[in-house]
């Protein structure tokens, strides 16, 4: 495992975002479709708790590269 391979848990509510730093590929894909959540400006850089499930569900699911992904 690379140094720069790390995994790290955002929770809300019953939802689990995974982010996976080895594969991300940073594309900005889910920072350009909800900002309020996904800001790798600031950290942390996932924020749950500024969405909806259903609309972080649906971001995540759009992730190219795999590196997000849900429990």
């Amino acid at each position: 495992m690379d140094a720069k391979d790390i995994t790290k848990h955002y929770q809300k509510g019953d939802l689990t975002i995974v982010w996976q730093s080895g594969l991300c590929t940073h594309s900005a894909v889910c920072f350009r479709g909800l900002p309020e959540v996904f800001d790798p400006r600031v950290r942390p850089w996932i924020r749950p708790e500024n969405g909806r499930e259903e609309q972080i569900i649906e971001q995540v699911r759009k992730c190219p590269s795999g590196a997000l992904s849900l429990l």
